[in-house]
């Protein structure tokens, strides 16, 4: 990982970080890039953070626009955590993929969400796998959504746009 340093030049509230996915892993030799964007609340308020530029990985938690399904960018969100920690998260998520694909509800999320990831509602689904056809019209029933603190989800969807 790397700060593209162009881009703190114009603004120092946006960054580009230049990553690259890690050897033995489905994303060895891809090259991604993050994008942060600090509000003037930061570190108490998270920073916007998405994948941006002309190569957005297909995973199970990463919609084709960039946005990331991933608690510590919304409500797990901890002062303590810094850019680097945040980068390490998001490489141990695409790390620990199994299987290149994008999460079930992509082509309607894209067409309907804010430009801004934080604008929406994550839900969280600690027993069920994204993407199961069996599981799919459970987890479209609001009422067995449940939020899922401290780790990554196994499988996301957004709930609602605030």
């Amino acid at each position: 990982m790397t700060l593209n340093e162009k881009s703190v030049q114009n603004s120092i509230t946006q960054w580009i970080v230049d990553m690259e996915g890690a050897p033995g892993t489905l994303y060895e030799g891809e090259k991604f890039q993050l994008l942060f964007k600090f509000s003037s609340r930061y570190p108490f308020d998270s920073p916007q953070v998405m994948f941006t530029g002309e190569n957005i990985p297909v995973h199970p938690h990463v919609y084709s626009n960039g946005h990331i399904c991933l608690s510590i960018l919304t409500e797990d969100w901890s002062p303590a955590l810094s850019v680097q920690s945040v980068c390490l998260s998001i490489i141990s998520m695409l790390s620990s993929c199994k299987e290149k694909r994008r999460p079930p509800d992509n082509s309607f999320y894209v067409r309907t969400c804010n430009k801004n990831p934080k604008k929406t509602k994550w839900w969280y689904h600690a027993t069920l796998v994204c993407g199961s056809q069996s599981a799919r019209p459970w987890l479209e029933r609001k009422e067995h959504s449940v939020p899922f603190k401290g780790m990554q989800p196994l499988c996301c969807e957004k709930a609602e746009q605030l």
